[in-house]
């Protein structure tokens, strides 16, 4: 199973997408996003995917709803999104893996197929939970109390 952690950044009804370069997801956009690194929380991942793929400073406000997703080739996805407001944005971001960052109307992303989206049905879904404020609190997410932190 591979941890995904990633943001959804709106502003004035768009929302940031990167466009993929890599080989299997070539040209298709995608919300910033990765796999989470070994003794790294989900937090940190989707902040520093963000940065990583976009070049933009972040702050997370809230959590989407979790979803697991069964890949074709057997593997098994657990993603968590974040919504996250923009601290400060300069665009900047590996080639290799990156072709291009862009804001993008909500709409004309509801409107692409599933050639033009990664994971198309998750992303409209994910649409459909930003329209309808199916955010919950980031304490929903709290490993402190785990780690006998208190």
């Amino acid at each position: 199973m591979q941890v995904v952690a990633g943001c959804i950044i709106e502003r004035d009804g768009r929302v940031l997408m990167t466009k993929q370069a890599k080989q299997k997801y070539y040209g298709k956009w995608d919300f910033p996003a990765g796999h989470v690194e070994e003794y790294e929380s989900i937090m940190d991942a989707a902040v520093r995917e963000t940065f990583e793929e976009t070049g933009c400073r972040i702050r997370l406000i809230g959590a989407l709803p979790i979803c697991t997703v069964f890949l074709e080739n057997g593997e098994t996805l657990f993603i968590m999104r974040f919504l996250a407001e923009l601290i400060s944005e300069d665009i900047k971001f590996d080639t290799s893996e990156i072709l291009d960052v862009q804001w993008i109307d909500i709409d004309a992303l509801k409107n692409m197929g599933e050639d033009e989206v990664r994971g198309h049905d998750i992303a409209m879904k994910t649409l459909i939970d930003l329209e309808e404020n199916n955010v919950y609190p980031l304490e929903i997410y709290d490993d402190r109390r785990y780690k006998g932190d208190k």
